[in-house]
């Protein structure tokens, strides 16, 4: 087994006070593969400069010219990343998304369960109107 050592200790990398990191399964899981280099910039860009939620206001002038990028080049690697599913884009809000499986839909929650009671309450309501006229 091979033994890491730190090639300059004075320079180890520590978790900054900002909130900004990129997640290894970029590499393992295959998503760096299926992207440009034009498209890995600029997720290197909105990864750095997000908040805690992935997101950053950006319009296409400071990327274009922190990337050296073309105004061609930059939709096409924001359109790559849409695509591939690593970003949501609504101008000028970007969103780095978790590289997790989104989360399936709710069934329920609040605005089902008011749905089901005003249903109970209208059974219960007929029934009442049923049960108080007369029997033939």
């Amino acid at each position: 087994m091979r033994v890491k050592r730190e090639l300059r200790p004075g320079r180890v990398r520590r978790v900054p006070a900002q909130f900004s990191w990129i997640d290894q399964r970029l590499v393992r899981e295959g998503h760096m593969e299926r992207c440009d280099v034009h498209a890995l910039a600029l997720y290197l860009l909105l990864v750095t400069v997000a908040d805690a939620q992935g997101l950053s206001y950006y319009g296409d002038g400071a990327p274009e010219r922190l990337l050296s990028m073309s105004k061609a080049r930059l939709h096409q690697g924001r359109s790559d990343l849409v695509r591939l599913e690593l970003i949501a884009y609504a101008p000028p809000l970007y969103q780095v998304l978790a590289l997790d499986p989104p989360e399936p839909p709710r069934t329920g929650g609040v605005k089902t369960l008011a749905h089901r009671i005003a249903q109970l309450r209208d059974t219960l309501t007929r029934q009442r109107i049923a049960g108080a006229e007369p029997k033939r």
